[in-house]
């Protein structure tokens, strides 16, 4: 049966062409379709880019920490911290995703992990959470940010599409169930900085905005005026501390929020 049902979605492929419903229920059938097909597009290739340089600019203490990266993807981003000399957890929620990574990074500590329902994971707390491009793809994100707080000893980087607004809003919506660089549960979130800052304030002291964005259209400079964003999306980052960070890169959010940032250079 088995057979017969790769076969007609391998037709169905060959008609159509490649289709995020059925290269996930082709990977779900335990026959695997290659990840790189989505994450490895050009849009997402000069994504990666331009977050991986911004990242960099940032000049955060990462050297040799111990770090656990949520919703890693296929790990376009976790040589960022191994070639740092860190020691890293990688996790990912889609069984697809998580055999790449583990063919891809056969001497890193891979494990499933779904931040809509967390469990403890077999491993110590971390010095520092990476968590990129994941949490406006979650139905539990408050949820999901206490369970960050909860393994992070020292530092939390966080970047996610989010909302114009200066309210707190968390604003639910559908998305692509079967596409694998969208929300598994078909619920995602689009918050406003508002609302991700109290959030982050509840469990950490210092928590800072970087004066400056990626060069990258979805990465906006001008928070008070929406018009002018063009991008399809917004994104925004945040670095939320145990202890005082020494980086003119970052500004202290207190209690409210710059409306400006500058790109970077």
């Amino acid at each position: 049966m088995k057979k017969v049902v790769f076969t007609i979605l391998s037709q169905a492929r060959r008609l159509l062409g490649s289709h995020p419903w059925l290269d996930n229920t082709l990977s779900e059938l335990g026959l695997e379709v290659d990840p790189r097909r989505f994450f490895h597009s050009d849009a997402y290739l000069r994504s990666t880019a331009r977050r991986l340089e911004h990242l960099a600019t940032l000049n955060l203490p990462v050297h040799g920490r111990s770090v656990l990266e949520v919703g890693a993807g296929i790990g376009d981003l976790s040589h960022f911290y191994i070639d740092r000399g860190c020691s890293i957890t990688i996790t990912e929620v889609r069984p697809g995703n998580l055999r790449f990574l583990r063919k891809r990074f056969p001497e890193q500590q891979v494990l499933a992990l779904d931040l809509d329902q967390p469990e403890p994971l077999a491993v110590q707390k971390h010095q520092i959470v990476h968590c990129y491009g994941l949490l406006y793809h979650l139905a539990q994100p408050d949820a999901a940010l206490d369970y960050l707080a909860s393994a992070c000893q020292e530092m939390l980087v966080l970047e996610t599409c989010v909302s114009f607004g200066s309210g707190e809003a968390l604003n639910f919506l559908s998305e692509d169930k079967f596409d694998p660089t969208q929300a598994s549960s078909g619920t995602g979130c689009r918050p406003t900085r508002a609302a991700i800052l109290t959030r982050l304030r509840q469990h950490f002291a210092y928590v800072y905005l970087p004066r400056t964005q990626p060069n990258h259209p979805e990465f906006p400079l001008d928070w008070s005026a929406p018009g002018k964003h063009q991008a399809a999306f917004a994104r925004a980052i945040f670095v939320a501390s145990r202890t005082p960070l020494n980086s003119d890169q970052l500004i202290l959010c207190d209690s409210s929020l710059p409306d400006q940032q500058q790109r970077s250079s």
